[in-house]
């Protein structure tokens, strides 16, 4: 579990299909040294494990799903910029929100607003993912925390402040980039309550009305 508060970028050195899983060679000087064989990373947001590692680099593995669902497979190559956190202490202040690591899925960059301070407004592939997008609720994009300004039926937007795009690969993001998006998991828990009580009431009217017939 993560906090959205990037600790530092890398650079993908290597990135190579092998048998069922995918490695990546990431080169984070001093970041790479600190973490254990195991232990859990968020590469842009996504939860990855680390298989190898060193003073320089770290090797991490990924399974197909995590390809598919992530904007890793749409333009992830040696030399590419990402995010990195590694998991938080239950001692931490949680200064960002509750981040699995765990990406629903990739929105596109449709615009981007402002000079000093941006809003960035971004429409996700699948639509059904706004419905766990709240106005001034909490997401998190390429593993970073940030909160929402708005939000409709085709996309939504959030601000980043010159820390963000200083500290951060949305720095250098372009109209018609993609990133990977996490929703809340308070928003997912409750939309999915919903639609099982609203299935459940409709089940249960069918089965009475059954019964009359």
């Amino acid at each position: 579990m993560f906090t959205g508060l990037i600790e530092r970028t890398g650079t993908v050195k290597k990135f190579f299909h092998s048998g069922e899983f995918y490695t990546l060679t990431i080169e984070a000087n001093d970041f790479s040294g600190e973490l254990v064989k195991g232990q859990s990373v968020s590469v842009s947001g996504a939860c990855l494990t680390v298989t190898r590692n060193d003073l320089h680099s770290f090797d991490v593995q990924m399974m197909q799903e995590t390809f598919k669902r992530t904007w890793f497979g749409k333009s992830l190559r040696a030399g590419t910029k990402i995010n990195l956190e590694r998991a938080m202490r239950l001692t931490d202040r949680l200064d960002g929100h509750l981040v699995l690591g765990h990406v629903d899925g990739v929105a596109k960059l449709i615009d981007l607003k402002g000079t000093a301070t941006k809003e960035a407004i971004f429409a996700p592939e699948d639509k059904n993912l706004l419905r766990g997008i709240v106005e001034k609720g909490s997401v998190a994009i390429d593993g970073i925390s940030l909160t929402v300004i708005s939000v409709n039926e085709k996309n939504f937007s959030v601000g980043l402040i010159p820390e963000t795009l200083s500290q951060t690969t949305l720095g250098n993001i372009k109209p018609g980039n993609f990133i990977n998006l996490e929703t809340d998991i308070l928003g997912k828990y409750v939309a999915r309550l919903t639609n099982f009580n609203s299935n459940s009431a409709k089940d249960s009217g069918n089965y009475l009305a059954s019964l009359l017939q």
